[in-house]
């Protein structure tokens, strides 16, 4: 567990652990003071404290000989996160449930990927859990992460399943059907191309939504239109 100057004392914790039987090492760490040095006021914190304490932690996984790395993002962060990059990085991209760390050092696993907030925090509840909570983000009204989250709240409050759908599109991507040149080759499309190549090609409807996918040569049959 890492901890900063503000955070809650971990007591409750050391003791639920110890209750347990279970063999821990609490690193204490002022990230606190480092983020406030260098980042201005009114501005979000998140990204430098993120690294700080990734830094702490792979620091320590070092120390004690560990080899893979644990961490608690669950399926909202990871939703949350893929919008982050794309309305404020202009980039297409989310967490993975498991990654090697860049210097190959470190496998790193996010075992709560798939499983949502609220389940977790109903399940967390149900096993007392004791709860200790980063005062740091807390303390910043106008966090984009925030932001996001209350978009997404919304959309699943006025249509229900959205996050659902989002994260499931994460485990459906179809290279062929977005830009990236470096993802899909599509200079080297030509007439004639395989369409098994392109992901079965572009199709009038898709076959998850209406139960089968059409052409548009199917539909419109006899009319010289293959696309």
């Amino acid at each position: 567990m890492i901890r900063s100057s503000r955070d809650s004392p971990p007591t409750c914790f050391r003791t639920y652990l110890s209750g347990l039987g279970i063999e821990y090492r609490i690193v204490e760490q002022d990230t606190y003071s480092i983020v406030k040095e260098k980042i201005p006021e009114g501005k979000t914190t998140c990204s430098l404290c993120s690294r700080l304490r990734r830094g702490v932690i792979y620091r320590t996984a070092k120390e004690l000989g560990a080899n893979k790395v644990a961490l608690g993002h669950h399926r909202d962060d990871i939703v949350h996160t893929l919008f982050l990059n794309l309305l404020f990085g202009g980039k297409l991209k989310a967490m993975p449930p498991k990654l090697v760390t860049d210097d190959g050092a470190h496998v790193v696993i996010r075992p709560l990927a798939y499983c949502s907030e609220n389940d977790i925090a109903r399940f967390a509840r149900g096993m007392a859990y004791p709860i200790i909570p980063c005062n740091l983000c807390g303390s910043q009204n106008n966090l984009q992460r925030q932001k996001i989250r209350e978009m997404m709240a919304d959309w699943d409050r006025r249509y229900p399943g959205r996050t659902e759908s989002v994260f499931s599109a994460l485990q459906n991507i179809v290279p062929s059907h977005l830009a990236d040149n470096a993802q899909f080759d599509f200079k080297g499309l030509r007439v004639g191309t395989d369409l098994a190549e392109m992901d079965g090609g572009d199709r009038v409807f898709d076959a998850q939504q209406f139960g089968a996918a059409f052409s548009l040569a199917e539909v419109f049959p006899g009319q010289g239109i293959g696309m």
